[in-house]
């Protein structure tokens, strides 16, 4: 007779698959007959929202992003997706098989096709059934639908580029790569198409990995950074703490600044201008008709950051915040230093000449007002 009370044994549950992006590479090839380029990394990044991998060129990031597509198959390493293994040691997951869309500079779509033909491609190839719902949102959202007849060569480098990005979203993959996809455009072609890019991360749950060395570019799209510099990651973080740091600025002198992510709170057709609150006071800056958002990223560039050591009333400076100082670094111009100010619970940059900063006896520490003229401020 069965032992009625021999307890079965519940078997452990399996580990949930670690989420986000962890990729490891080493590749080393020649960049001339006397001269060799390494990438060595070692990185997690988020596994949701847009994360720019920035540097100047030769820094490897198009050689990071091949090797995470599957196209180094010289590249050693390991590479993990949301919990799905790509690539290790005994592993590589081929290209084809690897459930990416890839943007590219160049829009590379099929001149024999119309833009619906170039979608409906996306969608056989895929192997899956047209997904009226996602085709029709995806359209809509990349605001295509006034030139899906039409052929590429009738289309203007942002359509094109429209047209690319959304037929990689139609094949559904599981991680977007997107190489600089804006750097063949004008600036006009860039303006026009950055807002449909922005929609990506709120209305996509796909985790974009965004290649540039454009500053406006990263702070428009940008929720996580990763900055390379000769084959190696040397740091990462979320786009507003990076951008305050006085000892990694990004760009060159001039663009210095930090983000600020705000709350739109009042919009004032007298003057055509909106109110915006963060934590840390509020801001006036000039109305965008067309923002529908509640939320707005701006940025403030130090060299439009002036300090003085009481409020102002008689000036045309709308803004005025109160501020601490924190730190105060030598600035790339040795006539200028580059001042940390901790605004509530956010940072902001001012960039100022030795001979104000003695004048004014500014030391970390000290509390000082802020003025920001509203028509600097950068979205």
């Amino acid at each position: 007779m069965a032992d009625k009370s021999k307890k079965i044994k519940v078997l452990d549950k399996p580990e949930k698959p670690a989420q986000g992006i962890q990729a490891s590479f080493y590749l080393r090839y020649a960049t001339s007959a006397k001269s060799t380029f390494a990438l060595d990394i070692d990185i997690n990044m988020p596994g949701q929202g847009i994360t720019a991998i920035f540097g100047e060129s030769g820094s490897g990031k198009t050689s990071l992003l091949r090797c995470i597509a599957g196209l180094e198959k010289n590249a050693s390493g390991r590479l993990n997706v949301n919990g799905e293994c790509w690539q290790e040691t005994s592993i590589f997951v081929p290209t084809h098989k690897r459930s990416i869309g890839y943007v590219f500079q160049e829009a590379s779509l099929f001149d024999h096709l119309t833009a619906m033909g170039n979608l409906h491609y996306a969608i056989k190839r895929n192997h899956q059934a047209v997904n009226l719902k996602l085709l029709n949102q995806v359209i809509s959202v990349m605001g295509i639908n006034n030139i899906l007849a039409q052929f590429p060569q009738q289309l203007s480098g942002g359509e094109k580029q429209r047209v690319a990005i959304a037929r990689a979203l139609l094949s559904q993959p599981k991680l977007l790569l997107m190489d600089e996809p804006l750097a063949s455009l004008d600036t006009a072609r860039k303006l026009e198409i950055l807002p449909y890019l922005e929609r990506l991360r709120s209305l996509f749950n796909i985790p974009i990995l965004y290649v540039s060395h454009a500053v406006d570019e990263i702070v428009r799209l940008a929720d996580h950074i990763v900055i390379m510099r000769q084959g190696k990651v040397i740091t990462q973080g979320g786009i507003t703490e990076l951008f305050s740091r006085t000892d990694l600025p990004l760009g060159v002198s001039n663009e210095v600044g930090a983000i600020l992510e705000c709350n739109v709170v009042e919009k004032d057709k007298q003057w055509h201008l909106m109110r915006v609150t963060f934590d840390g006071g509020e801001l006036w800056l000039p109305n965008v008709e067309n923002v529908q958002d509640n939320t707005q990223r701006i940025r403030i560039l130090a060299s439009d950051v002036s300090l003085t050591l009481s409020p102002h009333t008689d000036s045309s400076i709308l803004n005025v915040l109160s501020g601490m100082i924190v730190e105060i670094t030598n600035d790339e111009d040795p006539a200028m230093s580059l001042v940390r100010l901790r605004v509530g619970g956010n940072y902001l940059l001012a960039r100022l000449t030795l001979k104000s900063l003695q004048k004014l006896d500014l030391a970390m520490g000290k509390s000082i007002w802020i003025q920001i003229k509203s028509a600097a401020i950068v979205r």
